[in-house]
């Protein structure tokens, strides 16, 4: 297992940060103190955000429709959940592309409302949201079936509002889940780069993500610049993905002493 560890993840990494350590202070300073650097990075953590906010809303909604409802085509929505999951990210780029261009089925909507979608930081959102969905939905779906529906009832016996019920007993309970899965689809929305790059139109300072600029140093044989951008882009999610666990690891250990306390 840890052989396995290190031969697809560790030595990677390790790989990447000794290369970087390799152009020595002055060249790492400067290719990360470029301004297309600070607008994209801005546009990745933004959209990546976002779109974990949104998917956490609205994976916690579908993932509940699953579980206590049955209707038709209850199976055909399950399955397709993962349509993110198994769709090459390339396939869905040019999609959403054409879904939402001034052009498209939903853009021409749009566009006589003044709301343009495709090469805007708008249209990167949607993209991630799109290949983020599937994390939060999985995430909560298990814990959603195994909570004993005795609690909501008895809530509900003695008085208690559905609202209430959901906000004061389950919600709580699903937070951790929620979490969770809204952190793995911040942390697939910052590398993703086969979807977002054709529905963003790459326009330096205003619709280029971090992938992109990666890729861009790459074609320009700039391997120094391109393994110092991707190293302050690992350390960014390092810290921010162990910030998000800690946090995920407090509420869930608040959440176990409240049950215990109750019990």
């Amino acid at each position: 297992m840890m052989f396995y560890m290190s031969f697809i993840v560790f030595i990677p990494l390790i790989a990447l940060v000794w290369y970087t350590m390799g152009i020595g202070w002055e060249g790492f300073w400067n290719a990360i103190i470029d301004p297309r650097l600070f607008s994209a990075l801005r546009l990745s953590f933004t959209a990546s955000f976002i779109a974990a906010i949104v998917n956490g809303a609205f994976g916690l909604l579908i993932a509940w429709v699953l579980v206590r409802y049955d209707f038709f085509g209850k199976r055909l929505m399950d399955g397709l959940i993962d349509l993110p999951f198994a769709l090459p990210t390339a396939v869905a780029g040019i999609a959403l592309t054409s879904l939402y261009a001034e052009n498209g089925w939903i853009g021409s909507l749009l566009a006589p409302l003044g709301i343009e979608v495709a090469f805007t930081p708008v249209g990167v959102t949607i993209a991630l949201t799109f290949i983020g969905l599937p994390f939060v939905v999985r995430m909560v779906e298990p814990v959603l079936r195994s909570l004993d529906r005795e609690t909501e009832e008895a809530a509900g016996l003695l008085g208690a509002r559905p609202f209430t019920i959901f906000r004061t007993v389950m919600f709580p309970l699903l937070l951790p889940a929620i979490l969770a899965g809204m952190t793995l689809a911040f942390a697939r929305a910052l590398g993703e780069y086969g979807s977002v790059v054709f529905i963003a139109g790459n326009i330096p300072m205003q619709t280029e993500i971090v992938p992109l600029l990666i890729m861009n140093k790459l074609e320009q044989f700039d391997y120094a610049g391109a393994t110092a951008i991707a190293t302050v882009m690992l350390l960014l999610s390092f810290i921010l993905l162990f910030a998000a666990n800690i946090l995920q690891w407090w509420l869930s250990r608040k959440i176990g002493q409240k049950v215990a306390h109750s019990s």
